[in-house]
C-alpha cells in the first residue's frame, strides 16, 4: 500500500459514501485532516443539510485530538463550531494538511464558508478532488489561494466526481437511484432481509427523498406503509407503477400523511421531481432502467426466498463498497 495523496483523498471519499443519499439537496463530502507529521487527525463527512459540512467536521475532530478541549464536541451548530474553532485555535493547524472531496464552499448560507474558516485557521495546504460547479459556492479555492494557502486540485478526480454527480443531476435535472435488498444467493423475496442499521439508512434516504416508486405488485403483495417511521422523518410522495389502479384502500401506504400518491402506467410524474428512489426487484429495474443513474445494493449473509434479482447481460462499475455492522452496501452505475 502506498500512502500519498491518493491515499489520504480515498479515506475522504470512504466516508463521504456512507452519507450518500443522505445529505440532498446538499451534495455528499468527505474531509480527512492531517498533523504536522502527516499523522491523520480526523476523517469526516457531511451528514445532512443543515448540519456541518465535512471540513468543519473534520476540524472539529482534529481540534479534540491536537488539545484535548471536549467542550468542542458538544458544538451541533456549524456557526457556533467555527467560533470556538477561531476564539481557541492558537495556530495548531499551521502545518496541518486537509484533504476535501469538494472545493471548500466559499459564500454564508445555512452555515459559513469553509474556505474562509480553513483560510483564517492557518492551513497552508489543501488537496482538492473537484472543483465545486455551483455557483453559489464556487471560488472557494481563490480564497484559499488569496491567503497564502497552496491547493492542489483534481486529485482522484474521477472517483470524487462520481461522488458528486447525484447533486449535480439535481442541480440541472435530476437524480434517479435504485434500490433493493438481497440474500448472498440473490434473493429477493421471503420477509425481512436486511439488518435494522440497514433499514434505518433506507428510511433516512426516503427522509429526503422526493418521490419513491414502486410496482404494483409489490404493493398489493407487501402491503407496505414506505414511510420513514425509523429515524423520525418525513415520507416521499409515492409513484406506484401499475396497468390496473384497483389497489386495496386499507393499504398503510395510502393513509400518510402530507404525501401524493400517484397509480401510473409510466413515469412521466418523476419528470416532476429532483431526487428519485425506487425501489424494487427484477421486474422493476427492467422497466426503469434507462431513467436509473446509479444502483444501489443491501447484500445480507444469509440465505433463503425463492425470487432471485436478474439482469439480462448488465455489467455495473462498483463506486464504493461498505460493510455496516451486518450487511454490505454496495453503490455502483451501469458500465457503458
Amino acid at each position: 500500500m502506498v500512502i500519498d495523496h491518493n491515499f489520504y483523498m480515498q479515506l475522504a471519499l470512504d466516508e463521504a459514501w456512507k452519507y450518500q443519499g443522505l445529505t440532498y439537496p446538499n451534495p455528499a463530502v468527505g474531509c480527512c485532516v492531517l498533523g504536522e507529521n502527516n499523522e491523520i487527525l480526523a476523517v469526516e463527512a457531511h451528514h445532512k443539510a443543515g448540519e456541518p459540512h465535512a471540513e468543519v467536521n473534520a476540524l472539529k475532530q482534529a481540534y479534540y485530538k491536537l488539545t484535548n478541549d471536549s467542550y468542542i464536541l458538544s458544538l451541533e451548530n456549524s456557526a457556533d463550531i467555527h467560533t470556538h474553532l477561531l476564539t481557541n485555535h492558537n495556530n495548531i493547524f499551521q502545518n496541518a494538511k486537509l484533504y476535501s472531496t469538494l472545493e471548500p464552499c466559499s459564500h454564508y448560507g445555512k452555515t459559513p464558508s469553509c474556505a474562509n474558516l480553513i483560510a483564517e485557521l492557518g492551513i497552508k495546504k489543501v488537496y482538492i478532488g473537484v472543483n465545486d460547479t455551483n455557483k453559489k459556492a464556487a471560488n472557494g479555492s481563490m480564497i484559499l489561494s488569496m491567503n497564502n494557502c497552496m491547493v492542489y486540485s483534481e486529485i482522484l478526480q474521477k472517483e470524487s466526481a462520481a461522488l458528486l454527480l447525484p447533486f449535480n443531476k439535481t442541480l440541472e435535472d435530476r437524480f434517479v437511484f435504485f434500490k433493493w435488498a438481497q440474500r448472498l444467493n440473490g434473493t429477493t423475496n421471503g420477509g425481512v432481509i436486511s439488518s435494522e442499521k440497514s433499514r434505518k439508512n433506507v428510511h433516512a434516504m426516503r427522509d429526503v427523498a422526493d418521490l419513491l416508486v414502486i410496482g404494483g405488485g409489490t404493493v398489493r403483495e407487501d402491503r407496505p406503509t414506505l414511510d420513514a417511521r425509523l429515524v423520525d422523518g418525513k415520507a416521499p410522495d409515492v409513484l406506484i407503477l401499475s396497468r390496473s389502479k384497483e389497489f386495496d384502500e386499507t393499504i398503510p401506504l395510502f393513509h400518510v400523511a402530507n404525501r401524493k400518491v400517484y397509480i401510473e402506467n409510466s413515469l412521466q410524474t418523476v419528470k416532476n421531481y429532483k431526487n428519485i428512489m425506487i425501489e424494487g426487484s427484477s421486474k422493476m429495474y427492467a422497466l426503469v432502467r434507462d431513467i436509473v443513474d446509479y444502483e444501489l445494493c443491501y447484500i445480507a449473509p444469509s440465505f433463503g426466498g425463492s425470487e432471485v434479482m436478474t439482469f439480462d447481460t448488465e455489467k455495473f462499475e462498483f463506486l464504493n463498497v461498505n460493510k455496516e455492522s451486518e450487511d454490505i452496501i454496495v453503490w455502483m452505475k451501469k458500465r457503458i
